[in-house]
């Protein structure tokens, strides 16, 4: 019997996808905010598509920092958006 693939709903397009097509971006048990590639690191996690539309959606409408519960700074989305597109250019 072949393993059910996990499903996540993107917080910006609100799309349900399987796991491994998002981004994880995880708030650490000490509050720091980062891109989690592997899906592993301990913390509260809100996922989004590797698509800059989707993080931009999310941004206006405030959907990761509900999801992470938490204010996140325009740098951190900066980053956010550097690391996201950084990812997209290696899977092409």
């Amino acid at each position: 019997m072949p393993r059910k693939t996990p499903i996540r709903m993107c917080v910006g397009c609100r799309q349900n996808l399987p796991k491994m097509q998002l981004v994880r971006v995880v708030r650490s048990p000490e509050s720091e905010i980062s891109v989690d590639l592997g899906g592993k690191k301990s913390g509260r996690g809100a996922y989004i598509c590797r698509d800059e539309a989707c993080l931009k959606k999310a941004e206006k409408t405030k959907a990761i920092q509900r999801a992470l519960e938490c204010e996140i700074s325009p740098e951190i989305f900066a980053r956010l958006r550097e690391e996201l597109l950084a990812e997209g250019e290696e899977d092409e």
